[in-house]
């Protein structure tokens, strides 16, 4: 393991500068910090001094709502901490963003900041970061992503493939045959998995691929004003959603244009948010227990912090069923 002596080597200048540097003392420049911060990620040294001071673990948080009951991330950061605090560890939120990354290394901020390690919510693939947890020795626990070969990184979520499996076999009892897909583009994990999903669960139960049953956009109102039309044309007699949110907009778009639910068409949700029971009609969704992921979070990076490497949780998926789905139109039958 690497010292402040290699790192005053590395960079030919004192043992005490390093030290100052790494207690965060006012009298270094903020170039010689962020260098010295650097050199000591590059060489693996690990700060046990500021780590000892307290037990600090973080949540990170980019492009997800976290602050009321309502917004998703809230309950998985609840879970979270109902497990951390009890064993005597602080939990800070941060937001992120992807200027954030781009300023500030991961493990140059976790080795400043002295936490642990992290749990990582709302990350795209697009994000700097995700090369550097490829490598990284601070551990992590990244919510819906997920980090080949680096025994420092585990992933936790719900299974999407079980999910779908559940709303397609529904939709088949109901009588449906053309079944379509909403989503964002395909520039996250787990909005790559759930376009996997729908593929092998149409698969799986024999229905028919069609590319022209999908469609993929990043704005979610206009996505949905384009696709809904497109796929009612094409035959389609059930929608699944990537998201709930999608889902929600698509409820708007079709009572705009007099489209009825589910006489129409039949629509499916993911991620059961609270407003989805109130909606007109109540949302049919594949349920993500999001307390239980916020566990699965601690649970996962306690297990890399004693050195037991994981892969990924995944949670198993339910289906509740609401006023959203129906038979199929009868001319399908």
């Amino acid at each position: 393991m690497a010292t402040m002596n290699d790192i005053a080597e590395k960079l030919g200048i004192s043992k005490s500068t390093v030290s100052k540097a790494l207690s965060n003392a006012t009298d270094v420049s903020e170039e010689m910090r962020k260098k010295i911060l650097e050199t000591a990620v590059e060489l693996g040294y690990v700060n046990k001094r500021l780590q000892k001071k307290e037990k600090k673990l973080c949540i990170l948080v980019e492009n997800m709502d976290y602050n009321t009951p309502n917004q998703f991330g809230h309950d998985i950061i609840l879970g979270f901490k109902q497990m951390a605090e009890p064993e005597g560890w602080i939990v800070d939120i941060i937001p992120i963003s992807i200027n954030f990354q781009k300023l500030t290394p991961y493990s140059v901020f976790m080795m400043q900041e002295g936490y642990q390690a992290s749990f990582i919510l709302g990350l795209s693939l697009l994000d700097p970061w995700m090369q550097e947890f490829r490598i990284s020795q601070i551990p992590a626990v990244l919510y819906d992503n997920y980090i080949k070969e680096n025994p420092n990184i585990a992933s936790v979520g719900c299974d999407s493939q079980e999910g779908y499996e559940l709303a397609v076999k529904h939709l088949m009892k109901l009588g449906h045959r053309k079944i379509g897909l909403i989503s964002g583009p395909l520039d996250s994990y787990i909005l790559k998995a759930r376009y996997g999903a729908y593929i092998n669960a149409l698969h799986k139960y024999g229905l028919e691929v069609n590319e022209n049953y999908i469609g993929l956009g990043y704005y979610v109102a206009e996505s949905t004003r384009e696709y809904i039309p497109k796929l009612l044309k094409q035959g389609v007699t059930a929608i699944l959603f990537s998201h709930d949110v999608r889902a929600i907009s698509a409820i708007t778009e079709c009572n705009d244009r007099d489209i009825r639910i589910p006489k129409d068409i039949s629509i499916i949700g993911f991620d059961d948010l609270p407003m989805t029971a109130y909606t007109m009609p109540p949302l049919t969704t594949i349920r993500q227990d999001r307390i239980a992921l916020g566990k699965c979070g601690y649970y996962a990076l306690s297990c890399l912090l004693n050195k037991v490497a994981i892969g990924s949780i995944l949670l198993r998926a339910t289906l509740i069923v609401r006023d959203s789905t129906g038979p199929a139109p009868a001319k399908t039958l």
